[in-house]
């Protein structure tokens, strides 16, 4: 039996303050998490300021033109018609209607969302419940949304494998600004871990359905590489605008790492990580870490203009409409959306 004297340690009534406290404390971290990621992708800019001045950042923004622009809205099409016709074919394995009319200005609206807003998901955050709602089953339309964009990570991160096992290594020194990026990955990491732990169960059966199956495999692996390709090539076009001359061989690379470092969401409307990771790569690569930096801005730039039509549809009401499914109850479909 445990007793509460000095001999024989804590009682029963301190071990149960202790476990409050420490939930206190949980439930506390899950209140200012937001507010907390903003801070820590403040932080990063800072630091990318502090020690590389604001020549950087204003080089990026002067060496935007006109082809360019151009360049970003063609880009933007290609990558985002893969994306809502890779969002139509995992809809449709879980049993949601979803035509390609339909997704396509709601993908273009999540990106302006995600561009303009603090985190850069909540764009895809308001496409997952609009969706959900309107197809009356609000927890399949946030996994929907969900497996679309896992796919495409999934896909990046196979391509990236394949790259930089093929690259001699380069020794990528963290400079403080590379650290807290490393930080932030971790931080991001490990809030997804506890999120797909809690549903594992019902996340893998649906996901068996929406991407493993022999219809959806096929066709989500096809866009995701054609979108990924895309993203690849717009980042290109800004090193070259940007006045970086290295051989695509070189940049590479560097390139499909700065895509995975921008999935991670702990951004200011997508500036953060992708910034502090492109200066460090490009100063390990010996390009320079200032190029690096006016590289990822002028991306930035770019990345944003290419999402600009997603404008017109900002204020549309969707008219599809989809009855309510009587088998599904209100509380079971809120479920996922805690």
């Amino acid at each position: 039996m445990i007793r509460g004297d000095a001999t024989h340690g804590f009682s029963s009534g301190d071990v149960l303050r202790q476990r409050r406290s420490v939930l206190a404390g949980v439930a506390m971290v899950r209140r200012l998490w937001p507010w907390l990621r903003l801070l820590l992708a403040c932080g990063i800019l800072l630091a990318l300021l502090v020690r590389l001045g604001a020549g950087a950042f204003v080089d990026g923004l002067r060496a935007v033109d006109l082809g360019s622009l151009v360049a970003a809205l063609g880009i933007g099409l290609v990558t985002t018609l893969c994306g809502a016709a890779r969002w139509c074919v995992v809809a449709r394995g879980l049993g949601l209607p979803l035509s390609l009319g339909t997704a396509v200005p709601d993908y273009y609206r999540a990106l302006l969302l995600n561009a303009v807003l603090p985190a850069g998901v909540l764009g895809d955050v308001h496409r997952a419940v609009s969706h959900g709602q309107r197809a009356g089953d609000l927890g399949r339309g946030i996994r929907a949304v969900v497996f679309e964009r896992f796919a495409g990570q999934v896909v990046l991160i196979a391509i990236a494998l394949v790259v930089i096992l093929a690259q001699p290594p380069l020794d990528l020194t963290l400079d403080p600004a590379a650290a807290i990026t490393v930080l932030a990955i971790v931080i991001g990491l490990a809030g997804f871990a506890g999120l797909w732990r809690k549903r594992a169960a019902t996340v893998w059966a649906d996901a068996r359905a929406g991407l493993l199956s022999r219809r959806a495999f096929p066709s989500v692996a096809l866009l995701s590489t054609v979108a990924v390709a895309g993203h690849l090539a717009l980042l290109f076009v800004a090193a070259r605008v940007s006045g970086t001359d290295a051989p695509a061989g070189r940049l590479l690379p560097l390139f499909v790492v700065a895509l995975l470092v921008m999935a991670i969401p702990v951004n200011v409307g997508g500036w953060g990580p992708r910034e502090a990771f492109l200066a460090a790569a490009f100063g390990a690569a010996g390009l320079g870490a200032a190029h690096g930096l006016t590289t990822a801005v002028v991306y930035g730039v770019l990345a944003l203009v290419a999402s600009l039509p997603g404008a017109l549809f900002l204020f549309r009401k969707n008219g599809e409409v989809v009855r309510e499914r009587g088998h599904q109850p209100g509380e079971q479909v809120l479920a996922l959306a805690r």
